[in-house]
């Protein structure tokens, strides 16, 4: 079974040909779309509007629906934290019986 209709190929080639030619524009800022990438979400986006068979789009796994970072996220930092700092101890130790080594 396909995964896209008829309309959103249509929707995306007239999206290709609008930024191949100049006109297309991006959504608030106005600014002219250069990015193939960029021009086919645009394509797919406008077909979703108009009812067309598209796959919705995938979830961002950095944020949640609330615009908040997960939890999962701030704990995967703080053990980076832990192996920085214990790594840094030793060596420390290691410079400290040099110095007194060469005294």
């Amino acid at each position: 079974m396909a995964k896209y209709g008829s309309k959103a190929k249509s929707k995306v080639k007239k999206a290709m040909h609008e930024r191949k030619s100049g006109t297309l524009k991006s959504g608030r800022s106005g600014t002219k779309v250069k990015s193939r990438k960029q021009a086919i979400a645009i394509g797919l986006s406008e077909a979703r509007k108009a009812g067309g068979k598209v796959p919705p789009k995938k979830s961002s796994s950095r944020k949640t629906a609330t615009g908040k970072s997960t939890a999962r996220k701030s704990s995967t930092r703080k053990s980076a934290t832990r192996k920085s700092s214990t790594r840094k101890s030793p060596t420390r130790k290691s410079t400290a019986r040099r110095a007194s080594k060469k005294k």
